[in-house]
């Protein structure tokens, strides 16, 4: 890493999907990894994924970088009033607690930092500028159960998020650890 640090750069809405090739390398390293081994067809769907949220309200990237190298990324949007999030999780939640809105609940559906600057505080950069000045009442997202994955379990566990279920987004989909993290609304 360089002497002042790493540089974050956020992007929403369209700019947020132009985006794409600039951290799909990244995503390609860090998915190959445990638990994830995510290959071509992975990748592909993912580029998929990504077209598809890159259009949904409030959507917002933030990347890090270390020079002109991509080194972590990460990006979500708010979960609309019809959203099946929380049909995924296998815990009987309360309805007052997966009612949606379209500005109750923010998403991140990707936080990953390529291996050579993890436990380096990017992650959490990442993060805080992801979620600065939002104005929602929760923060929700999905980490591996794995003991790969424990870094960012105790990361999320350490920034107040609080495990609600096990998520099993569909049949093929390895089960995920359900996680929120309550934000309140701001008053005016």
């Amino acid at each position: 890493m360089t002497p002042t640090g790493p540089t974050y750069e956020r992007y929403e809405g369209t700019e947020a999907a132009e985006q794409l090739d600039t951290f799909v390398a990244a995503y390609e390293e860090v998915y190959a990894e445990p638990p994830y081994r995510e290959g071509p067809r992975d990748v592909a769907e993912f580029i998929e994924h990504y077209q598809v949220h890159a259009r949904r309200a409030g959507m917002r990237l933030v990347i890090a970088r270390d020079g002109d190298q991509v080194i972590g990324f990460t990006y979500g949007y708010l979960l609309p009033a019809d959203s099946q999030w929380w049909n995924n999780v296998r815990e009987d939640l309360p309805d007052e607690f997966t009612a949606e809105d379209g500005t109750r609940t923010w998403v991140i559906l990707e936080l990953a930092v390529r291996k050579e600057w993890r436990r380096l505080g990017v992650a959490a950069g990442l993060h805080t500028l992801l979620l600065e000045g939002l104005t929602v009442e929760r923060v929700t997202l999905t980490v591996r159960p794995e003991p790969e994955a424990k870094a960012a379990q105790s990361a999320y566990a350490t920034w107040g998020y609080r495990e609600v279920g096990l998520s099993h987004p569909w049949d093929e989909a390895p089960f995920y650890t359900a996680m929120v993290l309550d934000l309140g609304r701001p008053t005016t």
